[in-house]
């Protein structure tokens, strides 16, 4: 039976479905509700069910490639996802920063360009490594940095002074600094931080000149002279104190501070390039500055070499400075000298100043010219200046006067090597084992006697004391052992110990013997017993390092005052 068509007018109200009204709506005025009409309508739904779904599904698409998750679906975004979730920034989204704010076309734009870098990677067909910026409006945008350029300086948790401004705004070195140039895309654990090998690049690269260290700025640019005070051996040092009264240079105890040259090496272009035309401007440094400094805010250290730059704590220091600035294959054993080490049979008894981290070039101030033939050699002696300058002008004279009385001492003592020598050569043959023993012995002796000439004793006084007062007493025992007559020289300065006391202490104002010491509770004459009964310091003390003085225990009263305490 054939239905009647539904006629619409303009005085009438249809009374159809949905369907229907939406065809009504566009134009159609009559409807037939044949079984085609009903699979035109299922159709109808189908096409705008499919069309609803592709929108939203679209539309939940483009927010989740917005998302921190999206972008680590990719393998090669692992360790910068890791970095930015345990960074400061683990709550801003992925796209606030590398999308810079602006106009929906920008947004469409960069979309775009990461969309093409994953085709690009799956397809490989990319011609370098994919990467992402970073733009400083991103970072300087309201509610986020707005306000860096005007802080002023500030104090890194570190310690460093900086200020943005200067920075950012004019041209450093003739490069343009971006915010990422110094807030690196990628280091480990963080993520758009402060990566100081940046600083480091810029401040210390081509600024150490043999001895001389000029860094950028000046140390105190970046630094402020520490506060607390520091334990150096058994000394008290605050740096704001010492200096404060002493024109004394920071690479006079922090020659190493700098490791490292900086320097790009060609290789380091093949990790990002592999374009020929791209790769031969390597050497053109304006041209590589422009576009991965300041047109592609690419970090520094993706190229450099690293600049290391730290202070070696005190008393750890290695000795691994470079002496072949001045010299070349020169100053073993004085480096062996003031770091205590090198004698034979004598403790390890590093200088104070090694201890304190005071580098060659503290002492050796004065330029020399060395005749080498053809050529003039340069170097550096070390001169009495070097002493007044860190100690004051008190110390005036200190250093001839140690020179003389370690050479009297030298002197006295070679004299009772040749003696004991000359009376073993002599000794009989029935006394082969012992003599074996004390030619052995006295080998050493002469070694260490060697060693302290050439080594400069100066470098560790307390060292070549230590040295001097063992040898004595080698050469006493092998005398009294084979009944020889030799020069007592357990009093003199160097030996005994009281040089301390004469040439340093008398020096500053310390009253030296005092005249009474406090030992049990009970006041000892110790003026007396030095003067009057003219006992050595060693008779009573044993000597260590600076300052490092023991009465020797626990007889060395009895042995004078028997049954007394």
């Amino acid at each position: 039976m054939a239905t009647e068509p539904v006629t619409i007018t303009e005085n009438s109200t249809p009374k159809l479905s949905i369907f229907g009204k939406l065809l009504w709506l566009i134009g159609i005025e009559a409807i037939d509700k044949s079984p085609g009409a009903y699979k035109l309508q299922f159709r109808f739904y189908a096409i705008v069910g499919l069309i609803l779904l592709g929108v939203s599904s679209f539309g939940g698409l483009v927010v989740y490639s917005t998302s921190p998750s999206f972008c680590r679906s990719c393998h090669i975004m692992e360790p910068y996802y890791k970095a930015w979730a345990g960074s400061k920034h683990k709550d801003i989204a992925c796209v606030e920063c590398h999308y810079p704010p602006g106009s929906p076309q920008t947004i469409l734009w960069k979309k775009f360009q990461a969309l093409s870098q994953v085709v690009k990677y799956v397809t490989r067909t990319y011609s370098s490594k994919p990467f992402a910026e970073v733009e400083d409006s991103s970072c300087l945008r309201e509610g986020c940095h707005a306000t860096r350029l005007l802080q002023g300086k500030v104090v890194t948790k570190s310690g460093v002074k900086f200020d943005h401004k200067p920075h950012l705004e004019g041209v450093r070195k003739g490069r343009k600094l971006r915010c990422v140039s110094c807030h690196s895309q990628l280091v480990v654990g963080k993520h758009i931080e402060v990566t100081y090998d940046t600083c480091f690049l810029c401040h210390l690269k081509n600024q150490k000149d043999g001895r001389n260290l000029n860094p950028l700025g000046g140390c105190l640019g970046c630094h402020n002279l520490p506060d607390k005070e520091f334990k150096v051996g058994n000394i008290t040092y605050n740096h704001k104190t010492f200096l404060g009264s002493h024109q004394v240079e920071c690479q006079s105890c922090h020659q190493d501070v700098i490791q490292g040259n900086g320097d790009v090496s060609q290789d380091k272009c093949l990790t990002c390039h592999n374009q020929p035309e791209k790769l031969a401007r390597y050497g053109d440094d304006q041209f590589i500055h422009e576009n991965h400094v300041t047109k592609h805010n690419t970090a520094c250290f993706h190229c450099h070499d690293l600049i290391k730059h730290a202070v070696v704590p005190a008393g750890q220091k290695k000795l691994n400075y470079d002496c072949n600035i001045c010299h070349v294959d020169m100053h073993d054993l004085q480096k062996s000298i003031y770091m205590g080490l090198g004698a034979k049979g004598i403790n390890p008894m590093p200088s104070p100043m090694y201890l304190a981290n005071v580098d060659c070039v503290a002492c050796h101030l004065s330029p020399k010219e060395l005749d080498k033939g053809v050529s003039k050699a340069k170097t550096y002696d070390g001169t009495e200046t070097g002493c007044l300058k860190c100690h004051g002008e008190q110390y005036k004279g200190v250093l001839s006067e140690v020179q003389s009385l370690v050479q009297e001492t030298i002197s006295k003592m070679e004299n009772k090597v040749a003696t004991v020598t000359a009376a073993l050569k002599s000794t009989s043959a029935s006394q082969t084992t012992e003599l074996a023993s004390q030619t052995t012995e006295l080998a050493d002796i002469s070694y260490n006697m060697n060693f302290i000439k050439n080594a400069k004793p100066v470098h560790n006084i307390y060292y070549v004391s230590q040295i001097l007062r063992k040898t004595d007493e080698r050469l006493s025992s092998i005398a009294k052992a084979n009944k020889l007559t030799v020069e007592d020289t357990s009093s003199l300065p160097i030996i005994s110990g009281g040089f301390c006391a004469t040439l340093c202490h008398a020096k500053v104002g310390v009253k030296v013997p005092a005249e009474t010491v406090e030992y049990k509770g009970k006041s000892m004459p110790h003026k007396q017993h030095s003067e009057q009964v003219g006992l050595a310091c060693t008779y009573c003390h044993d000597f260590g390092a600076h300052k490092d003085v023991k009465l020797k225990q626990p007889t060395v009263c009895k042995e004078c005052h028997e049954g007394k305490e």
